[in-house]
């Protein structure tokens, strides 16, 4: 049975793998790819490379091309597991992009395309809806263990030789590169804005997939009625508290630190409570972006 459940596990982390990638292709070849937004990573070179060829290449193969490299770089850095999704993800990704070019071909040209519906496309929104894509698809494939090479390979390869700076800086300073080389080879800084507004947005919907959203508060309240004050959270908010020790520093003086977590609705009446028995209480808000226990989210 275990093996099974072990066997179901893999299978749907492929199969999100393959659901993110096809989400990633579509927004590259939608929003970016004919408008020329290139916001960093191999995508974004490989659609200067595609322009620069005058299309000889197809973008698909020119991000293959351009990850096998990396790959072989970076193989004895990384593990087997985690190789051999990403392996999977970026031949997978290159193949979609390239098999679905030319029914995205046919939606850009029949009702984005400037000589069809609209006059002046809107590029902005494009960057926007593109970026909000590009962060669903591969925020699902990095969920699922995986990455569809390119740059965070190149990062993690870096990092290597040089640990002082971060993943993420690292990868910022790659993505930078590559949308300020796509800005100086098409000719155009606003092309380079939308590109920055792309990779910012999906950022965020990475994070937003990876971490949640913030649909949850957390709160701590330091306050000499913690009792009665807990004991109302527990009877009109049906929510657990946590007494955590505490000692001010200032006064010396021990005091309990209570933590609960609340949904967003409920933080209203917590300060009705809070207000209600002791005004001098100090209370902290937080937003939390992912809650796994009983009254919130249920483990994967």
């Amino acid at each position: 049975m275990g093996k099974k459940k072990e066997i179901l596990r893999h299978a749907r982390e492929y199969l999100w793998i393959l659901v993110g990638s096809i989400i990633t292709a579509a927004s590259i070849n939608i929003f970016m790819v004919p408008y020329k937004i290139a916001p960093g990573g191999v995508s974004g070179i490989a659609t200067v490379i595609y322009y620069l060829t005058g299309g000889r290449f197809t973008v698909g193969v020119i991000m293959l091309a351009l990850n096998v490299p990396l790959f072989i770089a970076g193989f004895r850095f990384i593990g087997k597991r985690f190789i051999v999704r990403t392996l999977f993800g970026t031949i997978l990704l290159s193949a979609i992009i390239d098999g679905t070019e030319p029914l995205t071909s046919y939606i850009v040209h029949n009702y984005l395309s400037e000589n069809k519906l609209e006059t002046n496309p809107d590029l902005l929104l494009y960057s926007l809806f593109g970026g909000f894509l590009m962060g669903i698809g591969l925020g699902l494939v990095f969920r699922s263990g995986a990455t569809t090479g390119g740059t965070d390979l190149a990062a993690r390869i870096v990092h290597h030789f040089i640990p002082n700076f971060t993943m993420g800086q690292i990868l910022l300073f790659i993505d930078t590169s590559v949308i300020i080389f796509a800005a100086a080879t098409f000719g155009s800084i606003t092309l380079g804005l939308y590109a920055i507004t792309t990779l910012f947005i999906s950022s965020k919907m990475i994070d937003a997939i990876l971490e949640g959203v913030n649909y949850a508060k957390a709160v701590f309240i330091i306050s000499d009625k913690s009792q009665a004050i807990a004991e109302r959270i527990l009877k009109d908010l049906d929510r657990g508290v946590t007494a955590l020790k505490g000692t001010g520093m200032y006064t010396g003086m021990d005091k309990q630190v209570l933590l609960c977590i609340l949904e967003r609705g409920q933080v209203p009446m917590l300060k009705e409570i809070v207000k209600d028995m002791d005004e001098r209480a100090f209370v902290i808000l937080t937003d939390i972006r992912e809650v796994l226990g009983e009254g919130f989210k249920t483990y994967d």
